[in-house]
Formats: C-alpha cells, structure tokens, sequence
C-alpha cells in the first residue's frame, strides 16, 4: 500500500464535533539548540469512543501494528485455551508482548507450546538475525498463543498466520465488536512477524485501550492484569511498556506498536490514549507519551520524572523537548 494512504480519514467516529487541533512536536535539543523535531498526532478517548481531547486528527488513520497484541489475546481468554491447557497469567503476558528474547521470555513462550503439546517448529515468526529459533522473536508469545487456540479448536496449524484462518477471522470478529464495526470494513496487511494486523484511526485505538481498561469484561481484564502484574515479559527491563506498568502498579496499561504507534489506558476508569509519530520515531513516541500523560495527570510528578531521565534525557548534553499539549474537544 502506497504510503500516501497511510494518513487518510477511513471511517468517521464523531460526527458534527471538532476532531482536529495542532500537532505536538518533539524536539531533539543538542546543547539546547534543536538538532531535529518530529510530528506527532494523539488523542484520548472513553470507553463508548467519544473523543475527549485531541493533537492532530482523532481521524488519522495507521497500522495498529503490535498494540492490537492486547486485542489478539482475546482468542486465547475467551475459547478456554487457557483453562485447557493450565496457562498462566505469565503466560498470557507474553502473549501481550513485544519482548527482547530473553532465556526468562523464550521460556514462557516455549512454555506456551509445551503445553499445549505443540512442536516449536509449528512457528512461522521469523528467526531474529544471528539467533538461533524464532522462540526468540519479538513476537513468539503472540504466535504461540495462536497455535495453542488452533490446537484447542482442533483448527489447522500450518497456516495459521492466513487472513482466512479461524484463528485470524476469530481475532478479527473480537476487534470488530468492540468498534462496533463489520469485520469486512477493516483494511488488512501482513506485520512483519507475517501475522494480520489492521488499519485504524487513532481514535479507534484509542477506544480500544480504554475498553481494555475499562473493567467491563472479565476477558479483557485477566489481559491487563496479565500485563500490569508481569510488566517484564511484556516488553523488558528498561523499556517503556514493562517501566510505565512498572512505575503505576497496576493504574495504566501500556502497549508500543512500530512505526511511532503507543497505546496506553488508565485502568478502571475506561479511558485510552493512542499516539502516533508521523515519521515513526521511537523516540519521539516515547517522550510524547510522557508528556501527555502528565497533562492528564495519570501519572505522580515523581513517575514523569523518573521516565524523564529514561526516555527523554539522552546524555549530559542531549534531551528531546515537547511542544504542544493535547486539546479539550
């Protein structure tokens, strides 16, 4: 798909009201003078997808990338996989997980298929270079969760990954209920681990993340308990998801896509913010969702800074600097 699409308006979610307002803009500041900036567009929403404040277009639209991990899971804690197989909430956390293949994260994915009595060879993530299984690809939780439901429903294993596979049509129809959308209305395309993942407005992910949070549905919320209770298989020590829960104790569950995609929700109280970074930069989604998570107060002053001095103080004599707050629709 040519990039150009990438930034156009799919589907309309509020109609007659403001969606729109100035981006924010990072900064890369080298000894105070700016090196570098990126554009960044974000938005907040509740539960029932009304958008509350906004930098950007709610309406951009952008691969939801590994954010919908949380969403996928959702074959796994609503088709009694879990029972069947005795997995646990470490389990079902890297199967949330973007993580760094770790000997503890290679384990619990290979735990996964262990149970569930299926040979690792059934994989069809990629084998990260100079590694030596695709156990220890960034995203074998999610793929072994896959294969466990395909084995629970006696469904094929061999072509799991194929957008016409129960297991893909079943993710899809979880998604699809919660937006409230048909299924044949999402635009679909291959992540890079081979697996679906789908074109949404930032607003859409947005409502996603804060009915994960929500507490509304005991499947999604044995997912963020997974998550915020195992923040180290999530993603890692020292990496944003895993410190963010870390750092909250269960008040915000947080999930990073590529490309300049972050989700986090506030948990219990049914809100969502999504963030995207025009150019993609990971760092420049990192120090936004800083940012903005402190003008929402979801986070103490002490927890800002201690992600200050983590994702937004590079060196002595480098540091990212924000622009810009989200505005009140």
């Amino acid at each position: 798909m040519p990039w150009e699409l990438e930034y156009v308006t799919v589907l309309a979610m509020t109609r007659g009201k403001r969606t729109q307002a100035a981006e924010l803009e990072v900064r890369l500041l080298r000894e105070g003078l700016v090196e570098s900036s990126h554009h960044v567009q974000a938005v907040a929403c509740d539960d029932r997808g009304r958008v509350l404040s906004v930098a950007g277009n709610a309406e951009t639209a952008t691969f939801v990338r590994s954010a919908l991990k949380p969403f996928q899971a959702l074959s796994i804690t609503t088709t009694g996989t879990l029972e069947r197989y005795n997995l646990t909430d470490r389990d079902l956390a890297i199967i949330c997980s973007s993580h760094k293949g770790t000997i503890e994260q290679v384990r619990q994915a290979f735990n996964i298929l262990w149970r569930s009595d299926i040979d690792p060879s059934a994989l069809q993530c990629p084998t990260p270079e100079g590694k030596r299984s695709p156990l220890e690809y960034n995203c074998s939780g999610k793929h072994a969760g896959m294969l466990a439901v395909c084995q629970q429903r006696n469904w094929p294993l061999s072509n799991y990954l194929q957008r016409n596979h129960p297991v893909q049509k079943l993710i899809l129809a979880k998604v699809a209920e919660l937006l409230r959308m048909p299924a044949e209305e999402f635009i679909g395309a291959r992540d890079d681990c081979g697996a679906p993942t789908y074109f949404l407005q930032l607003g859409q992910m947005a409502t996603l993340y804060a009915q994960l949070a929500s507490g509304s549905s005991l499947d999604m919320e044995r997912i963020v308990r997974a998550m915020t209770h195992h923040p180290n298989m999530v993603a890692g020590e020292g990496e944003f998801d895993t410190e963010v829960m870390r750092l909250t104790q269960g008040e915000l569950v947080s999930k990073s896509g590529a490309e300049g995609v972050q989700c986090i929700g506030r948990v219990g109280e049914g809100l969502g913010l999504a963030i995207k970074v025009v150019d993609g930069a990971k760092r420049a989604k990192y120090a936004a969702a800083i940012h903005i998570l402190k003008q929402l107060g979801w986070v103490t002053p002490a927890i800002a800074e201690t992600l200050t001095e983590s994702f937004i103080t590079l060196s002595s004599f480098k540091r990212l600097d924000v622009l810009g707050e989200l505005s009140l629709i």
